[in-house]
């Protein structure tokens, strides 16, 4: 298992757009991947998970996933927030 905490850096969060780049770039890894705010976790390869969290800009998440391929989804996936949904 590997985890990694963000701040999402662009002003608006995770809203649909910038949660489906999020959860495309889940998709091309094979391990299992969630993400988690707060106490609640949801998979971060399913789009209502993802907005039902309902994570805004400034906001601190966790990454996590267990796979043969975990640091590589993690690191991908804290760059990709780190970005900014290039917004």
């Amino acid at each position: 298992m590997y985890v990694k905490d963000v701040v999402v850096q662009n002003q608006v969060g995770l809203h649909a757009r910038p949660a489906t780049f999020f959860i495309q770039k889940a998709n091309e890894f094979k391990s299992s991947i969630w993400v988690e705010k707060e106490e609640r976790r949801v998979n971060a390869k399913s789009l209502l998970g993802v907005l039902s969290l309902g994570i805004l800009g400034g906001t601190s998440i966790r990454v996590i996933a267990d796979g043969t391929d975990e640091q590589e989804a993690v690191d991908a996936l804290v760059n990709l927030v780190l970005s900014g949904f290039a917004e």
